[in-house]
C-alpha cells in the first residue's frame, strides 16, 4: 500500500510480470476473466490463489475481451505475513507455453517456452510518519523482454505539519532486460542497456473538500533500453 501514490507502471506491477502472456496480465483497461480465492490462517497468515484467461482485451475492440480460453490460463499464488512488518511471497505461470522471443525451429517458428516467475516485497514502518517499501522479482527470461526487476521507496504522511492531508512519496525502480532481449536489439542496431532506471517523486494534498491534486515528477534513464537516448523527463 506505501507504493500507492507513485504513479510510474513499475511501482504497481514488475516489469518482469507484466511483459508476459500473449497481451500481459489482466489489468486495466486489459481485461480478462478471473477466479480468486483468499485463505487466512490467522491474523497474520494468508494465502492467496488465481486463475485467470491468459489472454486480456479491451472492451470496445472488434474481438472485445476474449472468453475461450484459447490462450490458457494464467496462474499466480501469493503467502502473507503480516505483522509489525508485511511480507509477501508470490510464483506465477502459464498453462500453455509461449514463444521464446528469439529461438526457434527448423521451421522459424518460435520454439515454446514455459514461462514462470517469482516475487517478494516487504514493507514496514520506519517512523511514525514514513513507510518504506521493498519489491524484487524475476522471470524465466525466454519468453519475455525483462529477466528481473526491483522497486523501492517510502510515503511520508503529513510531511507538513500545517498540511494533515497531504503525502509525499519517493521511489526508484529497474527492469533488467534478458540476454535473449539484448541480443534482439544488438541485431537491430540498438547501444543496448542491463537496464531501463527510474525515480519519481510525488506530493498529494486535499486543497478543499471536493478537491485533492497531486504534482508528480519523473526520470526515466536508458528509456526502452537504449543508452543512444536522452534521460527522459515527465
Amino acid at each position: 500500500e506505501s507504493a500507492g501514490l507513485l504513479i510510474a507502471p513499475a511501482f504497481g506491477i514488475g516489469s518482469e510480470l507484466a511483459a508476459t502472456g500473449p497481451n500481459g496480465p489482466s489489468i486495466f483497461p486489459s481485461t480478462a476473466l478471473a477466479a480468486r480465492a483468499r485463505f487466512e490462517f490467522s491474523e497474520r497468515q494468508s494465502v492467496m490463489f488465481a486463475a485467470l484467461n491468459a489472454s486480456a482485451g479491451v472492451f470496445g475492440d472488434p474481438d472485445g475481451v476474449d472468453t475461450e480460453f484459447d490462450e490458457g490460463l494464467l496462474l499466480i499464488g501469493e503467502y502473507g505475513w503480516h505483522a509489525d512488518f508485511n511480507f509477501n511471497f508470490g510464483a506465477w505461470t502459464y498453462s500453455d507455453k509461449q514463444d521464446d522471443i528469439r529461438e526457434t525451429d527448423g521451421f522459424g517458428d518460435p520454439i515454446q517456452r514455459r514461462a514462470f516467475g517469482a516475487y517478494a516485497t516487504y514493507e514496514r514502518p520506519l517512523s511514525e510518519q514514513m513507510t518504506g517499501f521493498v519489491r524484487v522479482g524475476f522471470s524465466d527470461g525466454d519468453t519475455t523482454s525483462y529477466s528481473s526487476g526491483w522497486q523501492a521507496g517510502v510515503l511520508i504522511e503529513a510531511p507538513l505539519a500545517s498540511r494533515p492531508d497531504s503525502q509525499i512519496s519517493l521511489g526508484a525502480y529497474q527492469g533488467r532486460f534478458s540476454a535473449k532481449h539484448r541480443d534482439n536489439e544488438r541485431d537491430l542496431g540498438v547501444d543496448v542497456a542491463e537496464a531501463e532506471t527510474g525515480f519519481e517523486i510525488t506530493y498529494s494534498d486535499q486543497l478543499t473538500p471536493w478537491l485533492r491534486v497531486q504534482p508528480d515528477l519523473q526520470l526515466v534513464i536508458d528509456p526502452g533500453g537504449d543508452q543512444d537516448r536522452d534521460e527522459l523527463w515527465v
